[in-house]
Protein backbone atom coordinates (compact mmCIF):
# COMPACT_ATOMS: atom_id res chain seq x y z
CA UNK A 1 0.00 0.00 0.00
CA UNK A 2 1.16 3.17 -1.03
CA UNK A 3 1.00 6.19 1.77
CA UNK A 4 0.08 8.40 -1.14
CA UNK A 5 -3.06 6.85 -1.61
CA UNK A 6 -3.97 6.04 1.86
CA UNK A 7 -6.64 7.41 3.66
CA UNK A 8 -4.32 8.29 6.84
CA UNK A 9 -5.42 11.68 7.63
CA UNK A 10 -2.14 12.39 10.11
CA UNK A 11 -2.09 15.92 12.01
CA UNK A 12 0.95 17.42 13.21
CA UNK A 13 0.06 17.70 16.69
CA UNK A 14 -2.05 16.17 19.48
CA UNK A 15 -5.86 17.59 19.09
CA UNK A 16 -6.07 19.74 22.48
CA UNK A 17 -9.54 18.09 23.17
CA UNK A 18 -7.36 14.69 23.80
CA UNK A 19 -6.13 13.61 27.14
CA UNK A 20 -4.92 10.38 26.94
CA UNK A 21 -2.51 8.73 24.88
CA UNK A 22 -4.96 6.34 22.77
CA UNK A 23 -7.20 9.80 22.35
CA UNK A 24 -4.12 11.38 21.23
CA UNK A 25 -2.81 8.92 19.10
CA UNK A 26 -5.97 7.51 17.60
CA UNK A 27 -7.08 10.58 16.41
CA UNK A 28 -3.64 12.40 15.13
CA UNK A 29 -2.90 9.67 12.94
CA UNK A 30 -6.63 9.24 11.55
CA UNK A 31 -7.61 6.15 13.09
CA UNK A 32 -11.18 7.37 14.24
CA UNK A 33 -12.98 10.45 13.70
CA UNK A 34 -15.67 11.65 16.19
CA UNK A 35 -19.50 11.69 14.90
CA UNK A 36 -21.32 12.96 17.59
CA UNK A 37 -20.27 12.82 21.52
CA UNK A 38 -18.69 9.18 22.50
CA UNK A 39 -19.38 8.04 18.77
CA UNK A 40 -16.74 7.90 16.01
CA UNK A 41 -16.18 6.57 12.51
CA UNK A 42 -13.51 4.08 12.31
CA UNK A 43 -11.27 5.19 9.73
CA UNK A 44 -8.93 2.33 7.73
CA UNK A 45 -6.20 2.43 10.38
CA UNK A 46 -8.01 1.77 13.18
CA UNK A 47 -10.66 -0.52 11.20
CA UNK A 48 -7.96 -2.90 10.18
CA UNK A 49 -6.40 -2.88 14.21
CA UNK A 50 -9.88 -3.39 15.55
CA UNK A 51 -10.30 -6.13 12.68
CA UNK A 52 -7.14 -8.02 13.54
CA UNK A 53 -8.22 -7.95 17.60
CA UNK A 54 -11.42 -9.50 16.69
CA UNK A 55 -10.27 -12.02 14.46
CA UNK A 56 -8.15 -12.94 17.56
CA UNK A 57 -10.81 -12.90 20.09
CA UNK A 58 -13.47 -15.03 17.42
CA UNK A 59 -10.17 -17.47 17.16
CA UNK A 60 -9.93 -17.95 21.06
CA UNK A 61 -13.92 -18.17 21.19
CA UNK A 62 -13.65 -21.08 18.73
CA UNK A 63 -10.93 -22.96 20.65
CA UNK A 64 -13.00 -23.54 23.64
CA UNK A 65 -15.98 -24.90 21.41
CA UNK A 66 -18.48 -21.27 21.65
CA UNK A 67 -20.63 -21.09 18.48
CA UNK A 68 -20.61 -18.11 16.97
CA UNK A 69 -24.17 -16.06 16.79
CA UNK A 70 -25.66 -12.81 15.40
CA UNK A 71 -27.98 -10.86 17.41
CA UNK A 72 -29.62 -7.26 16.81
CA UNK A 73 -28.75 -4.11 18.03
CA UNK A 74 -32.31 -3.08 18.55
CA UNK A 75 -34.38 -5.30 21.05
CA UNK A 76 -37.97 -5.42 22.46
CA UNK A 77 -38.50 -3.87 25.67
CA UNK A 78 -40.76 -6.85 26.36
CA UNK A 79 -38.00 -9.28 27.27
CA UNK A 80 -36.83 -6.47 29.66
CA UNK A 81 -39.56 -6.19 31.41
CA UNK A 82 -39.34 -10.06 31.71
CA UNK A 83 -36.51 -9.93 33.77
CA UNK A 84 -37.31 -7.20 35.62
CA UNK A 85 -34.17 -4.72 34.31
CA UNK A 86 -36.04 -2.43 31.80
CA UNK A 87 -36.88 0.07 35.06
CA UNK A 88 -33.53 -1.05 37.00
CA UNK A 89 -30.88 -0.59 34.12
CA UNK A 90 -31.23 3.43 34.28
CA UNK A 91 -30.59 6.18 32.07
CA UNK A 92 -27.76 4.62 29.89
CA UNK A 93 -30.14 2.48 28.09
CA UNK A 94 -31.07 4.24 24.93
CA UNK A 95 -35.25 3.93 25.06
CA UNK A 96 -37.06 4.42 21.71
CA UNK A 97 -40.34 3.54 20.05
CA UNK A 98 -41.13 2.35 16.37
CA UNK A 99 -43.85 3.53 14.33
CA UNK A 100 -46.52 1.04 15.79
CA UNK A 101 -45.31 3.26 19.49
CA UNK A 102 -43.85 0.23 20.51
CA UNK A 103 -41.12 0.31 23.10
CA UNK A 104 -37.56 -0.82 22.31
CA UNK A 105 -33.97 -0.45 22.82
CA UNK A 106 -30.75 -0.25 21.76
CA UNK A 107 -29.07 -2.85 23.45
CA UNK A 108 -26.57 -2.21 26.38
CA UNK A 109 -26.06 -6.56 26.43
CA UNK A 110 -28.07 -9.17 25.62
CA UNK A 111 -28.46 -11.09 28.42
CA UNK A 112 -32.30 -10.84 28.05
CA UNK A 113 -31.93 -11.44 24.25
CA UNK A 114 -30.56 -14.82 24.15
CA UNK A 115 -31.54 -16.31 26.94
CA UNK A 116 -35.45 -15.88 24.60
CA UNK A 117 -33.40 -17.70 21.83
CA UNK A 118 -32.35 -20.11 24.18
CA UNK A 119 -35.63 -21.36 25.33
CA UNK A 120 -37.46 -21.65 22.13
CA UNK A 121 -34.43 -23.65 20.91
CA UNK A 122 -33.69 -26.12 23.45
CA UNK A 123 -36.18 -28.40 26.06
CA UNK A 124 -33.95 -30.85 26.87
CA UNK A 125 -30.90 -31.36 29.76
CA UNK A 126 -29.42 -33.31 26.61
CA UNK A 127 -28.74 -30.78 24.42
CA UNK A 128 -26.51 -28.30 27.47
CA UNK A 129 -23.98 -27.33 27.56
CA UNK A 130 -24.12 -24.74 25.10
CA UNK A 131 -21.27 -21.97 24.67
CA UNK A 132 -22.77 -19.00 22.44
CA UNK A 133 -21.07 -15.74 21.44
CA UNK A 134 -21.86 -12.65 18.95
CA UNK A 135 -19.70 -9.79 17.97
CA UNK A 136 -21.63 -6.57 17.76
CA UNK A 137 -22.10 -3.20 18.71
CA UNK A 138 -23.44 -1.80 21.96
CA UNK A 139 -24.77 1.46 23.46
CA UNK A 140 -24.61 2.88 26.58
CA UNK A 141 -25.98 6.71 27.30
CA UNK A 142 -22.72 7.41 28.96
CA UNK A 143 -23.16 10.33 30.93
CA UNK A 144 -19.85 11.94 30.22
CA UNK A 145 -18.45 10.30 27.73
CA UNK A 146 -14.77 10.76 27.65
CA UNK A 147 -11.08 9.53 26.80
CA UNK A 148 -12.30 8.51 22.98
CA UNK A 149 -13.22 5.13 22.32
CA UNK A 150 -12.21 4.10 25.72
CA UNK A 151 -15.42 5.59 27.49
CA UNK A 152 -17.57 5.99 24.29
CA UNK A 153 -21.44 5.18 24.30
CA UNK A 154 -20.97 2.89 21.09
CA UNK A 155 -18.24 0.20 21.35
CA UNK A 156 -18.08 -2.97 19.73
CA UNK A 157 -18.01 -6.18 22.19
CA UNK A 158 -17.76 -9.85 22.04
CA UNK A 159 -20.05 -11.25 24.60
CA UNK A 160 -20.81 -14.80 25.37
CA UNK A 161 -23.14 -17.04 27.25
CA UNK A 162 -22.98 -20.78 28.76
CA UNK A 163 -26.20 -23.00 29.52
CA UNK A 164 -25.96 -25.43 31.55
CA UNK A 165 -27.73 -28.05 34.07
CA UNK A 166 -26.07 -27.80 37.32
CA UNK A 167 -23.64 -25.36 39.01
CA UNK A 168 -20.64 -27.96 39.03
CA UNK A 169 -21.06 -27.56 35.41
CA UNK A 170 -21.66 -24.13 35.09
CA UNK A 171 -18.17 -23.35 36.99
CA UNK A 172 -16.66 -25.96 34.23
CA UNK A 173 -18.07 -23.30 31.36
CA UNK A 174 -16.74 -20.24 33.24
CA UNK A 175 -13.55 -21.54 33.42
CA UNK A 176 -13.29 -22.26 29.87
CA UNK A 177 -14.06 -18.80 29.24
CA UNK A 178 -11.50 -17.73 31.82
CA UNK A 179 -9.21 -19.92 30.02
CA UNK A 180 -9.68 -18.36 26.63
CA UNK A 181 -9.40 -14.62 27.96
CA UNK A 182 -6.10 -15.19 29.37
CA UNK A 183 -5.05 -16.99 26.13
CA UNK A 184 -6.79 -13.77 23.90
CA UNK A 185 -4.55 -11.23 25.71
CA UNK A 186 -1.77 -12.89 25.47
CA UNK A 187 -1.70 -13.37 21.87
CA UNK A 188 -2.46 -9.33 21.85
CA UNK A 189 0.87 -9.01 23.82
CA UNK A 190 -0.77 -7.82 26.74
CA UNK A 191 -0.45 -8.84 30.33
CA UNK A 192 -4.15 -8.95 31.80
CA UNK A 193 -4.65 -9.79 35.41
CA UNK A 194 -7.74 -11.74 36.30
CA UNK A 195 -9.42 -10.09 39.76
CA UNK A 196 -12.27 -10.44 42.02
CA UNK A 197 -15.04 -7.90 40.65
CA UNK A 198 -18.50 -6.63 41.68
CA UNK A 199 -20.86 -8.08 39.49
CA UNK A 200 -22.83 -4.38 39.13
CA UNK A 201 -25.92 -4.35 37.36
CA UNK A 202 -25.83 -7.76 35.05
CA UNK A 203 -26.27 -9.71 38.31
CA UNK A 204 -24.84 -12.90 40.30
CA UNK A 205 -22.63 -13.70 42.81
CA UNK A 206 -19.11 -14.44 40.85
CA UNK A 207 -17.07 -12.63 38.78
CA UNK A 208 -13.50 -11.33 37.36
CA UNK A 209 -12.27 -8.56 35.74
CA UNK A 210 -9.13 -8.78 33.32
CA UNK A 211 -7.11 -5.88 33.82
CA UNK A 212 -4.20 -4.17 32.48
CA UNK A 213 -2.23 -2.04 34.15
CA UNK A 214 -1.98 1.82 33.21
CA UNK A 215 -1.67 4.58 34.63
CA UNK A 216 -4.57 6.40 33.18
CA UNK A 217 -7.01 3.06 34.03
CA UNK A 218 -10.29 4.20 35.86
CA UNK A 219 -10.21 1.10 37.41
CA UNK A 220 -8.13 0.92 41.10
CA UNK A 221 -6.37 -2.33 41.82
CA UNK A 222 -5.11 -4.05 44.52
CA UNK A 223 -2.86 -6.92 44.12
CA UNK A 224 -0.09 -9.45 45.17
CA UNK A 225 2.83 -8.58 42.40
CA UNK A 226 3.24 -12.42 42.67
CA UNK A 227 0.26 -12.73 40.12
CA UNK A 228 2.23 -11.58 37.30
CA UNK A 229 4.75 -15.06 37.59
CA UNK A 230 1.83 -16.90 36.77
CA UNK A 231 1.17 -18.93 33.36
CA UNK A 232 -1.61 -20.43 31.64
CA UNK A 233 0.76 -22.47 29.79
CA UNK A 234 -0.32 -26.00 29.92
CA UNK A 235 -3.58 -25.62 30.83
CA UNK A 236 -5.85 -27.85 28.69
CA UNK A 237 -10.07 -28.12 28.71
CA UNK A 238 -10.35 -30.52 30.87
CA UNK A 239 -12.61 -29.61 34.16
CA UNK A 240 -9.53 -30.52 37.07
CA UNK A 241 -7.03 -28.63 34.41
CA UNK A 242 -9.00 -25.92 34.29
CA UNK A 243 -9.77 -25.63 38.44
CA UNK A 244 -6.39 -26.04 39.37
CA UNK A 245 -5.53 -23.24 36.86
CA UNK A 246 -8.58 -21.02 38.44
CA UNK A 247 -6.79 -21.62 41.92
CA UNK A 248 -3.72 -20.71 40.96
CA UNK A 249 -4.28 -17.27 40.18
CA UNK A 250 -7.39 -16.88 42.85
CA UNK A 251 -4.66 -17.93 45.70
CA UNK A 252 -3.38 -14.09 45.37
CA UNK A 253 -4.83 -11.51 46.60
CA UNK A 254 -5.89 -9.36 43.63
CA UNK A 255 -9.14 -7.42 43.30
CA UNK A 256 -10.76 -4.06 41.74
CA UNK A 257 -11.66 -1.50 44.21
CA UNK A 258 -15.38 -2.30 44.17
CA UNK A 259 -14.00 -5.27 46.39
CA UNK A 260 -11.60 -3.96 48.36
CA UNK A 261 -11.29 -4.79 52.35
CA UNK A 262 -8.15 -3.27 53.47
CA UNK A 263 -7.87 -6.09 56.64
CA UNK A 264 -7.66 -8.76 54.05
CA UNK A 265 -5.14 -6.78 51.92
CA UNK A 266 -2.91 -6.32 55.10
CA UNK A 267 -3.44 -9.72 55.80
CA UNK A 268 -2.64 -11.98 53.23
CA UNK A 269 -0.40 -9.78 51.64
CA UNK A 270 3.38 -9.00 52.59
CA UNK A 271 4.22 -5.29 52.23
CA UNK A 272 7.07 -5.83 49.93
CA UNK A 273 4.22 -8.09 47.58
CA UNK A 274 1.77 -5.33 47.69
CA UNK A 275 0.83 -3.41 44.22
CA UNK A 276 -1.83 -0.58 44.47
CA UNK A 277 -2.23 0.91 41.22
CA UNK A 278 -4.53 1.65 38.27
CA UNK A 279 -5.60 -0.28 35.34
CA UNK A 280 -7.85 -0.73 32.46
CA UNK A 281 -11.05 -3.42 32.02
CA UNK A 282 -10.07 -5.24 29.07
CA UNK A 283 -12.30 -8.01 29.77
CA UNK A 284 -15.07 -9.30 32.36
CA UNK A 285 -16.70 -12.62 33.51
CA UNK A 286 -19.74 -13.03 35.33
CA UNK A 287 -21.88 -15.90 36.96
CA UNK A 288 -25.04 -15.39 37.87
CA UNK A 289 -27.39 -18.84 37.87
CA UNK A 290 -30.61 -18.69 36.94
CA UNK A 291 -31.06 -15.51 37.60
CA UNK A 292 -32.22 -14.76 33.91
CA UNK A 293 -33.78 -18.27 33.46
CA UNK A 294 -35.95 -18.36 36.23
CA UNK A 295 -37.16 -14.74 35.65
CA UNK A 296 -37.77 -15.61 32.06
CA UNK A 297 -39.18 -19.11 32.80
CA UNK A 298 -35.82 -20.90 30.77
CA UNK A 299 -35.94 -24.23 32.18
CA UNK A 300 -34.95 -27.61 30.61
CA UNK A 301 -36.36 -31.39 30.81
CA UNK A 302 -34.11 -33.41 33.77
CA UNK A 303 -34.13 -37.64 33.76
CA UNK A 304 -37.10 -38.38 35.55
CA UNK A 305 -39.84 -36.28 34.52
CA UNK A 306 -38.21 -32.82 36.79
CA UNK A 307 -37.37 -29.58 35.14
CA UNK A 308 -35.10 -26.98 36.31
CA UNK A 309 -33.78 -23.51 35.25
CA UNK A 310 -30.96 -23.32 33.36
CA UNK A 311 -27.97 -22.08 34.90
CA UNK A 312 -26.07 -19.24 32.73
CA UNK A 313 -22.95 -16.94 32.64
CA UNK A 314 -22.08 -14.07 30.46
CA UNK A 315 -18.67 -13.23 29.43
CA UNK A 316 -17.52 -9.60 27.94
CA UNK A 317 -14.22 -8.35 25.85
CA UNK A 318 -14.91 -5.10 24.59
CA UNK A 319 -12.76 -5.26 21.06
CA UNK A 320 -13.07 -1.66 20.01
CA UNK A 321 -12.10 -0.45 23.60
CA UNK A 322 -9.04 -3.13 23.37
CA UNK A 323 -7.60 -0.81 20.47
CA UNK A 324 -7.04 2.07 23.03
CA UNK A 325 -6.11 -0.27 25.87
CA UNK A 326 -3.02 -1.62 23.64
CA UNK A 327 -1.79 1.91 22.83
CA UNK A 328 -1.92 2.99 26.34
CA UNK A 329 0.07 -0.19 26.95
CA UNK A 330 2.11 0.40 23.94
CA UNK A 331 2.75 4.15 22.98
CA UNK A 332 5.42 5.93 23.80
CA UNK A 333 4.39 9.39 23.97
CA UNK A 334 7.46 10.85 25.05
CA UNK A 335 9.46 9.88 21.71
CA UNK A 336 6.10 9.60 19.66
CA UNK A 337 6.39 5.87 18.64
CA UNK A 338 3.78 3.25 18.70
CA UNK A 339 4.66 -0.61 18.16
CA UNK A 340 1.66 -2.21 17.83
CA UNK A 341 1.93 -6.08 18.08
CA UNK A 342 2.81 -7.96 15.32
CA UNK A 343 -0.38 -9.78 16.09
CA UNK A 344 -2.86 -7.13 15.29
CA UNK A 345 -0.23 -4.09 13.63
CA UNK A 346 -1.88 -2.49 10.53
CA UNK A 347 0.66 -2.82 8.60
CA UNK A 348 3.88 -5.82 9.72
CA UNK A 349 6.79 -3.68 7.92
CA UNK A 350 7.15 0.53 6.79
CA UNK A 351 9.11 0.38 3.49
CA UNK A 352 11.04 4.02 3.59
CA UNK A 353 12.65 4.96 0.15
CA UNK A 354 14.43 8.10 0.03
CA UNK A 355 13.34 9.46 -2.42
CA UNK A 356 15.49 12.46 -5.15
CA UNK A 357 13.44 13.72 -7.89
CA UNK A 358 15.50 13.12 -10.50
CA UNK A 359 16.37 9.41 -9.67
CA UNK A 360 12.92 6.81 -8.54
CA UNK A 361 15.48 3.87 -8.19
CA UNK A 362 14.49 3.75 -4.55
CA UNK A 363 11.01 3.85 -4.79
CA UNK A 364 11.35 1.15 -7.12
CA UNK A 365 13.03 -1.03 -5.30
CA UNK A 366 10.38 -0.76 -2.64
CA UNK A 367 7.83 -1.75 -4.96
CA UNK A 368 10.21 -4.89 -5.73
CA UNK A 369 10.75 -5.54 -2.03
CA UNK A 370 6.63 -5.16 -1.67
CA UNK A 371 6.44 -7.59 -4.63
CA UNK A 372 8.15 -10.31 -2.18
CA UNK A 373 6.85 -9.59 0.37
CA UNK A 374 3.24 -9.58 -0.73
CA UNK A 375 3.82 -13.34 -1.94
CA UNK A 376 4.98 -14.30 1.48
CA UNK A 377 1.86 -12.76 3.26
CA UNK A 378 3.74 -9.96 4.69
CA UNK A 379 1.67 -6.53 4.08
CA UNK A 380 3.67 -3.32 4.18
CA UNK A 381 3.12 0.32 3.76
CA UNK A 382 5.48 2.15 1.30
CA UNK A 383 6.07 6.25 1.86
CA UNK A 384 6.31 7.19 -1.98
CA UNK A 385 5.87 10.91 -0.65
CA UNK A 386 9.09 13.15 -1.09
CA UNK A 387 9.43 14.37 2.53
CA UNK A 388 12.78 14.32 4.42
CA UNK A 389 14.09 11.13 6.35
CA UNK A 390 13.17 12.56 9.49
CA UNK A 391 9.47 13.50 8.89
CA UNK A 392 9.29 10.18 6.93
CA UNK A 393 10.54 7.90 9.96
CA UNK A 394 8.07 10.38 12.65
CA UNK A 395 4.96 9.23 10.68
CA UNK A 396 6.22 5.84 10.44
CA UNK A 397 6.56 5.67 14.10
CA UNK A 398 2.73 7.23 14.64
CA UNK A 399 1.14 4.92 12.35
CA UNK A 400 3.41 1.68 14.13
CA UNK A 401 4.19 -0.85 12.03
CA UNK A 402 6.36 -2.81 14.22
CA UNK A 403 9.84 -3.08 11.24
CA UNK A 404 11.28 -0.56 9.29
CA UNK A 405 13.11 -0.99 6.13
CA UNK A 406 15.19 2.27 5.29
CA UNK A 407 15.91 2.16 1.65
CA UNK A 408 18.63 5.06 0.69
CA UNK A 409 22.25 5.44 0.36
CA UNK A 410 23.57 2.99 2.95
CA UNK A 411 21.12 0.05 1.28
CA UNK A 412 23.52 -1.47 -0.99
CA UNK A 413 23.63 -4.48 -2.50
CA UNK A 414 21.44 -7.29 -0.76
CA UNK A 415 21.44 -6.00 2.35
CA UNK A 416 18.80 -3.77 3.95
CA UNK A 417 18.93 -0.85 6.72
CA UNK A 418 16.15 -3.06 8.66
CA UNK A 419 15.22 -2.26 12.62
CA UNK A 420 12.38 -2.58 14.55
CA UNK A 421 10.34 0.83 15.16
CA UNK A 422 12.12 1.74 18.63
CA UNK A 423 15.28 -0.65 18.05
CA UNK A 424 18.95 -0.25 16.97
CA UNK A 425 19.47 -0.66 12.80
CA UNK A 426 20.54 -4.01 11.25
CA UNK A 427 22.00 -4.81 7.97
CA UNK A 428 20.37 -7.79 6.96
CA UNK A 429 18.70 -9.40 3.23
CA UNK A 430 15.44 -9.64 2.24
CA UNK A 431 15.70 -13.59 3.06
CA UNK A 432 16.30 -13.03 6.32
CA UNK A 433 13.92 -10.54 6.97
CA UNK A 434 11.11 -12.11 5.57
CA UNK A 435 12.16 -15.57 7.97
CA UNK A 436 12.33 -13.08 11.27
CA UNK A 437 8.83 -11.57 10.24
CA UNK A 438 7.31 -14.49 9.70
CA UNK A 439 8.52 -16.66 12.49
CA UNK A 440 7.03 -13.69 14.45
CA UNK A 441 3.85 -13.82 13.13
CA UNK A 442 2.92 -17.40 14.19
CA UNK A 443 0.22 -17.66 16.17
CA UNK A 444 1.32 -18.68 20.13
Amino acid sequence: MLLSKSFIPILKNNPSEAKIKSHQLMLRVGMIKQASAGIYSWLPLGFKVMKKIEAIVRQEQNKIGAQEILMPTIQSSEIWKESGRYDDYGEEMLRIKDRQNREMLYGPTNEEQVTEIFRSSFKSYKSLPQLLYHIQWKFRDEIRPRFGIMRGREFYMKDAYSFDVTDEEAFYSYNKFFLSYLRTFKRLSLTAIPMAADTGPIGGNLSHEFIILADTGESKIFTDKRIFDLTSEGTNLEKSSLEEMRKKYEQFYSVTDEKFNKDEFEKMVLEENRLITKGIEVGHIFYFGDKYSKAMDTAVDLPGGKKDFVKMGSYGIGVSRLVGAIIEAKYDDKNEIMKWPLSVAPYDIALIPMINKNDNSALEKANNINSVLIKNNIEAIIDDTDENYSSKIKKMNLIGAPYQIVIGKKSEGDLLEFKEADGETQNLSLDKIIKLITKQKAPN
